[in-house]
């Protein structure tokens, strides 16, 4: 299966990539620039040029799921907000449907689904997150909507919290929210629900079963 990852410079994304190589998928990393290629062909993994506020369609071709993990991050802007996590992810789920694309998985955020609960400093955020988790509901794709907790640099564990709907809220390693995206994507029962994400002590491996 080729996956298109959107987002695969960021900081998740990466994460996304090298795991999607790993579980024997055939990831293709979407970069901005040519700076942003060698990282990727060190580790086998093919690049595509596509730039969420230009023209992205080309990335499209002979893809069979994509994950979007693009993130203008929370403390931009609203209008870089709404450029990136709302009209980007809006564009490239058209441009799924456009092309075929069979699986969709959305990078979003917890309290994305409550945008109104969220702090007020983070709220354009988290609306531009909703509006583009309604979109993909609304599209007619297989999607999987993924809302983790507070992103850390720390090493994965391989365990987490996964759940329709969480009242409490934690955080994760951005590696073991990549690991939980990449099992996801294969999972049947996973298509066409939103979960919320943490740490915790199920193995990612695990999820679903």
């Amino acid at each position: 299966m080729r996956v298109l990852v959107i987002g695969a410079n960021g900081k998740v994304g990466r994460h996304i990539a090298y795991k999607l190589k790993e579980a024997h998928y055939t990831p293709v990393a979407m970069v901005r620039s040519t700076e942003q290629i060698p990282q990727f062909e060190e580790k086998g993994i093919a690049t595509v040029l596509g730039n969420l506020e230009k023209d992205f369609e080309s990335a499209f071709y002979n893809i069979d799921a994509v994950i979007f993990a693009a993130g203008s991050g929370p403390d931009t802007g609203a209008d870089k907000t709404i450029l990136i996590d709302q009209e980007g992810a809006i564009k490239a789920i058209e441009r799924a449907k456009h092309f075929g694309v069979q699986r969709f998985v959305m990078l979003s955020s917890m309290a994305a689904d409550r945008p109104e609960s969220g702090p007020s400093g983070l709220r354009h955020y988290l609306y531009a997150k909703h509006r583009a988790d309604e979109y993909l509901k609304q599209s007619g794709l297989s999607y999987t909507i993924v809302r983790p907790g507070r992103l850390t640099n720390e090493e994965g564990t391989g365990r987490v919290q996964l759940q329709e709907h969480m009242n409490n809220f934690g955080e994760i390693p951005r590696e073991d929210a990549a690991e939980a995206i990449v099992r996801l994507l294969s999972i049947p029962k996973a298509e066409n629900k939103s979960y919320d994400l943490i740490s915790g002590e199920q193995s990612i491996q695990e999820l679903l079963l």
